[in-house]
């Protein structure tokens, strides 16, 4: 569905934005949606298909700037690799959460602690599977590259995943401010950060 850019089209996200963050995806209701904004059902679904549809108008922005962030950080892995220069540890889930994610805390506490009964209800799940999957085929690289990576467990690695991304997205959860978060941001890192370097030889 075409993204419609009229006044009604506005009054409509701003009341589904204020209904999904203060109910959640599965308690909130159409209804209610249409009581915010001054609007009947039959007008707001001139502007959606459905619930499940307003919702993806309001959070696939995030997902799509999550990923667009993350294709365009690719380079701070592969670049030492392809120079053949000493591997250092960059970790780009921190300056995601730092640049991206805190920055904007309303719009992926909404994705993050708002989608349970939506097709987003495991997003930190999925983004571990995918964070694995991709971790994995980078060591497989610098392992052909010539580094000396160690060999770990896929089970290992994505225990250690999910309770690193875990940790990061708990401050989303429970919508902390940008500065109380980065706050968190650099006690996550000085605790990480040297586990990964240890774990990886680096």
């Amino acid at each position: 569905m075409p993204r419609d850019k009229t006044f009604s089209h506005f009054k409509i996200m701003a009341a589904a934005r204020e209904e999904f963050l203060e109910m959640g995806y599965e308690k909130a209701s159409m209804r209610s949606i249409g009581d915010r904004c001054q609007m009947t059902a039959a007008g707001i679904y001139r502007h959606c298909k459905d619930k499940a549809d307003l919702f993806d108008q309001l959070v696939s922005p995030a997902v799509e700037n999550l990923n667009k962030w993350a294709r365009a950080h690719v380079m701070r892995y592969e670049e030492p690799v392809k120079k053949g220069s000493k591997l250092v540890w960059q970790d780009s889930n921190i300056d995601m959460m730092r640049e991206l994610i805190y920055p904007n805390m309303e719009d992926y506490h909404l994705l993050i602690a708002k989608s349970k009964g939506s097709k987003y209800e495991n997003f930190l799940h999925d983004m571990t599977e995918i964070s694995q999957k991709k971790l994995l085929a980078y060591f497989k690289e610098l392992r052909e590259s010539g580094y000396k990576v160690p060999e770990i467990p896929p089970r290992q690695i994505h225990l250690l995943l999910t309770a690193y991304i875990t940790a990061l997205f708990e401050p989303v959860i429970h919508n902390y401010s940008c500065k109380e978060a980065t706050a968190a941001l650099e006690t996550l890192e000085k605790f990480f950060l040297p586990g990964w370097k240890q774990l990886l030889g680096v």
